[in-house]
Parts: structure tokens; C-alpha cells; sequence
């Protein structure tokens, strides 16, 4: 059996350095809260309760230091906590904060802001409450026409387009395309971080030259399910699992030429014992 593991599988910079200081965090404080899932992958969130994160829904819930997660907050979040007196470790992926800042910057100048993202994604809840009113998220290529009947409705003259960091690049390229169609001065920022667009372009080269391909991500994780969603376009056999004990080892021929991508949230561990359980067969 060939296995390929692709170079930019695992944890991606923002993931690292909010799961690294969260455990740091841990070993210095008997008591850490989390707003919500640290990232989007169970693995990682088992392994933080069992040293003794304290996860939580809402910023109220909290009573002592309370970790913003990397896919950041809204707005309102910080001032809650300011209001009740709890100490915030703002652990958000920095290309979030970026956008975040993008966003006030646009707003304070009057611009719409055209947001392409998941709706329901805590990133896109999060960005958006940056943009203020006059603000539209596109989440697939039906939503364009709305969004142009919202920008039109509020008399703006000048706009603004980004996107949720870990996005389609093809459906964003696509969204923009139209977008420009439609209004000729628009100002289009391409937020996609650099990790997501070379982790679905080596998904896109590599699922096109293996027997099988698997994805090991969470189920919830935008990325993971883009990830999927490329590589099952070009191979027929594409599995995708949370960790190494969803894998069916029985369905995966000796003679297989096997590649392995992993979401910006699965651990190295998680990669590792897949490759362990294949090398085994």
C-alpha cells in the first residue's frame, strides 16, 4: 500500500497557537473557561476538558478567565464581559482579527459590506457583527441577487466584498465575479487565509491521483467538509472521518495508492494513527 500524506494536512497557525496557549493557560489556572468550541474537533475539546477547560454557550456563564475561541466572538461579547468584570485571553485566529478590523475600517467609511460566508458558522456570526447595518451575508450563489436588492435599498454608493477565512476559493471566485457584474466600483478583499486556499488546492491535486483519499476532520469544521467536497469530485473513494477509529480498513485494497488531508483542526496524533492502522493492514 502507497500511503500519501498531504504536506499541509493538521493543525494550520491560528489552530496551533490557540490550542498551545489554551493548555498553557491550564497548566497556570485551576479554573479556564472557553466560549464555546475552542475549535471544531472533538478530539481536541475531550483532551481540553480532561485538563480541565470549562466549556460554556454564553459569556455570562463564565466565573473567572474566559478564552475567545480561534474563530473569534461578536462584537457585543467583549463588552459583556468588560460589564461583568471577567478577564478575557482573546485567543481569536489573528487572519480573523485581521477581518474583524477590515470590517470597522469599511464601516466607519460608509461602505455596504458583503460578507461570503456560512450563516450559521460562529467565524461569519462573528465578522459580521463587525460590519454593522448595512451589511449582507452571501452564503451561495442564490443569495447575490438579494445581497444587491439590500445594497441598492440603502443608498450607499461605495462596497465592499470578504469572505469567511475558510471558505470555498471556487464559490468566492465565482460570488465575485457576479458581484462585479453588478457594481463596477466594488471593492473586493479576498480574506480566504493562505492556509485553506494551499490545503483544498494540494486536496484538488492529490485526490485526482490516488486510489482512495481520506479526510480526517471534524464533522462540523468548515474546512474538513470543503476539504471532502473536493476531493469526492475527483475520487470516486472518498472517505471521511472524525479520527482513526471511524476507519474501515476492509473496504481499503493493499495495492491502493491512499492519500490523507486533514482539517486546520485535526491534531498530528489524530493523522498519525490512521497511518498507523494502514501501515498495519
Amino acid at each position: 500500500m502507497n500511503i500519501i500524506v498531504a504536506k499541509t494536512a493538521g493543525f494550520c497557525f491560528g489552530v496551533k497557537n490557540a490550542v498551545d496557549k489554551t493548555i498553557e493557560e491550564l497548566e497556570n489556572n485551576k479554573k479556564v473557561y472557553c466560549l464555546g468550541e475552542l475549535v471544531h474537533n472533538k478530539e481536541v475539546t475531550e483532551e481540553l476538558i480532561k485538563k480541565g477547560a470549562i466549556f460554556i454557550e454564553k459569556i455570562e456563564e463564565a466565573n473567572g478567565k474566559t478564552i475567545i475561541r480561534a474563530h473569534g466572538v461578536p462584537n457585543l461579547v467583549y463588552s459583556k464581559a468588560k460589564d461583568l468584570g471577567i478577564e478575557i485571553k482573546d485567543l481569536t485566529c489573528p487572519k480573523v482579527l485581521h477581518i474583524h478590523n477590515i470590517a470597522k475600517e469599511y464601516k466607519e467609511k460608509s461602505y455596504f459590506i458583503f460578507l461570503v460566508g456560512q450563516i450559521k458558522h460562529p467565524e461569519t456570526i462573528g465578522t459580521i457583527s463587525f460590519c454593522g447595518e448595512n451589511s449582507y451575508i452571501i452564503e451561495k450563489e442564490e443569495d447575490v441577487e438579494k445581497a444587491l436588492e439590500k445594497f441598492n435599498d440603502s443608498k450607499l454608493e461605495n462596497s465592499l466584498l470578504i469572505a469567511q477565512t475558510t471558505f470555498s476559493i471556487e464559490k468566492f471566485e465565482y460570488i465575485a465575479r457576479r458581484m462585479q457584474e453588478q457594481i463596477e466600483n466594488i471593492i473586493i478583499k479576498n480574506t480566504i487565509c493562505n492556509a485553506t486556499r494551499q490545503r483544498q488546492e494540494e486536496t484538488e491535486k492529490l485526490s485526482k491521483t490516488v486510489d482512495i483519499m481520506i479526510v480526517i476532520g471534524g464533522k462540523h469544521s468548515s474546512n474538513s467538509n470543503k476539504l471532502y467536497e473536493i476531493a469526492s469530485k475527483n475520487c470516486k473513494k472518498t472517505i471521511f472521518i472524525e479520527s482513526a477509529k471511524e476507519l474501515d480498513v476492509s473496504i481499503i485494497n493493499n495495492n491502493s495508492t491512499v492519500g490523507i488531508i486533514a482539517g486546520a483542526s485535526t491534531p498530528k496524533k489524530s493523522i498519525d494513527e490512521v497511518v498507523e492502522i494502514l501501515t498495519k493492514k
